[in-house]
């Protein structure tokens, strides 16, 4: 005895696979990654202000780029962090100036720094202004830009 039995033709209807949640990343661990990079990048953008005596393009970018990928590795993919991370590098980029000239300005007093930044600090800030150019401004665009790329491209 045979039975003509026939499967149930499958369903028109299948569930759209699960979208990956999104990865929002830590922010606060982004933003710490960046100030520790940022503030170790201005020492070192200092002291190669205070050798060279000159601001350097590539220096800046350095910066940028040392800052944003902090951020970005660290933090993850989130809209902030590289807006964070570029105002974190012009910050690091500003003080780099301000530290070499403040490195400078400890040699010629035999002081330490320190003791320039705090008990000088007009004088260390009178002196960027008095080397304000159009080229001071295009170095802090120059690696704010990097940090913001970098930072966009490296988050994981």
């Amino acid at each position: 005895m045979s039975q003509n039995f026939q499967p149930p033709a499958p369903s028109s209807y299948t569930p759209a696979p699960a979208a990956a949640p999104a990865r929002g990343g830590n922010v606060v661990l982004g933003v710490l990654a960046a100030v520790v990079a940022g503030l170790a990048a201005a020492g070192v953008y200092g002291a190669i202000v205070k050798a060279t005596h000159h601001e350097i393009g590539y220096a800046a970018v350095g910066v940028g780029a040392l800052v944003g990928f902090a951020a970005g590795k660290a933090g993850g993919r989130n809209a902030v962090l590289p807006v964070v991370a570029t105002l974190l590098s012009v910050a690091a980029v500003l003080g780099g100036q301000l530290f070499g000239i403040a490195l400078d300005g400890a040699e010629q007093l035999s002081t330490g720094v320190l003791d320039v930044l705090t008990e000088h600090t007009s004088e260390v800030v009178d002196s960027w202004k008095t080397d304000l150019d159009p080229l001071v401004f295009l170095f802090l665009a120059i690696g704010g830009y990097a940090a913001f790329q970098v930072s966009r491209k490296t988050a994981a």
